[in-house]
């Protein structure tokens, strides 16, 4: 074994045992943004998989990493042979650094691998989550974390077993202008949160894609993009639901044979009453307004990769654009290296599965649903 590759992993085990613990103190200041952020020389960065390469590993997180200022992409997983191909010529990847997800556990013997961010369907995290900390990578796992809590579970034992790291997509709370409106809320700026109205959604295309696909996607526009709206709830009151309501829409039985359509829910957090919807019957929901004693702020269009804008009560709420795939993975390559605590954790993704549950089970019942505890 090369002494300088053995050191590095004694350095990234030690480092992962002491954000873990970290973590568990519960105590997290707002980072600092991205862009402040020094690059680290080429050979210092860690080395990241990244597992499917849909659009989203094509269009986002791939052209982030060639941004990242503590990580790089060092190897790809892929089921099609002509991505495999075109992505090695692209990121200048050679053939032992590229698997299929049945040589994906080889990956364990890649040194250039330190990180294995998973994007692929929601019903597909857990196993490859699990396999990669058996791999003995820290794991990066795009949301939702998975399809049911129990899931989540596996997956967070699975990387505290393996002593790594397990990480979320929230790339929203990596943005400046959600973190302006978080800054705001816990210092009351404008008062106390009365209420909240967020949503998110979109027109679905293709009826034969995944997303419709109850196995794959665990659910429908609330798994996909709803869970924005509930991130953005808890993140500003600082609460979890206390009660749920929630009612679903469906005009067309035959595309949404298998999820749901469109669905409003209501959630008790506190004196906080939170309103929100998600649907793929139709554009243009994208936004969360707080609601307080002297004044209000909110953001709209509020979760797409750009272009975000905000206003509030004193005027407009205004930031430079980052990459938000960098700017969060930049954080989880730092809390690997230097022990420090991260913002998006494993148990963050299980609280919102077992809020999710509670919003599917509300629905589907018509009572008040109080959502399990972690």
């Amino acid at each position: 074994m090369n002494p300088k590759i053995e050191n590095r992993r004694a350095f990234l085990h030690q480092s992962a045992a002491l954000s873990t613990a970290a973590a568990a103190t519960g105590v997290f200041g707002l980072p600092e943004l991205y862009a402040n952020q020094p690059a680290l020389p080429d050979d210092e960065k860690l080395g990241v998989a990244l597992v499917g390469l849909g659009s989203l590993s094509t269009n986002q997180i791939a052209p982030a990493l060639q941004k990242t200022k503590r990580c790089k992409l060092t190897a790809i997983v892929s089921g099609t042979p002509a991505k495999q191909e075109k992505w090695a010529k692209q990121y200048d990847l050679t053939p032992e650094h590229i698997y299929d997800y049945e040589t994906f556990d080889k990956i364990a013997e890649d040194e250039s691998v330190d990180i294995v961010y998973v994007v692929l369907p929601n019903g597909m995290h857990c196993e490859y989550t699990v396999r990669a900390a058996k791999a003995g990578k820290h794991v990066f796992c795009e949301k939702p974390m998975a399809i049911s809590s129990v899931e989540c579970r596996q997956m967070i034992d699975a990387c505290r077993k393996a002593e790594r790291l397990l990480g979320i997509g929230y790339r929203c709370q990596f943005e400046p202008h959600h973190l302006k409106c978080m800054e705001l809320a816990k210092s009351k700026e404008f008062g106390e949160i009365k209420e909240i109205i967020a949503g998110f959604g979109f027109k679905i295309g293709d009826p034969k894609q995944w997303r419709l696909n109850k196995k794959l996607a665990g659910g429908g526009p609330l798994m996909d993009v709803g869970i924005y709206a509930l991130q953005a709830c808890r993140y500003l009151t600082g609460l979890e639901p206390d009660l749920i309501t929630a009612t679903e829409t469906k005009t067309d039985p035959v595309k949404f044979a298998e999820v749901e359509e469109t669905l409003a829910w209501t959630m008790k957090m506190g004196d906080v009453t939170c309103s929100c919807n998600t649907t793929y019957a139709f554009n243009g929901v994208n936004n969360f307004h707080a609601y307080c004693d002297n004044g209000n702020f909110g953001l709209e269009p509020a979760y797409g990769y750009g272009g975000i804008k905000g206003k509030s009560s004193k005027g407009p709420i205004e930031f430079e654009q980052v990459d938000h795939f960098a700017a969060e993975l930049d954080h989880f390559a730092e809390c690997i290296t230097e022990g420090t605590e991260l913002k998006v954790p494993g148990e963050e993704g299980l609280q919102d599965l077992l809020i999710l549950e509670a919003i599917f089970k509300a629905a589907e019942s018509g009572l008040a649903v109080k959502p399990e505890s972690m």
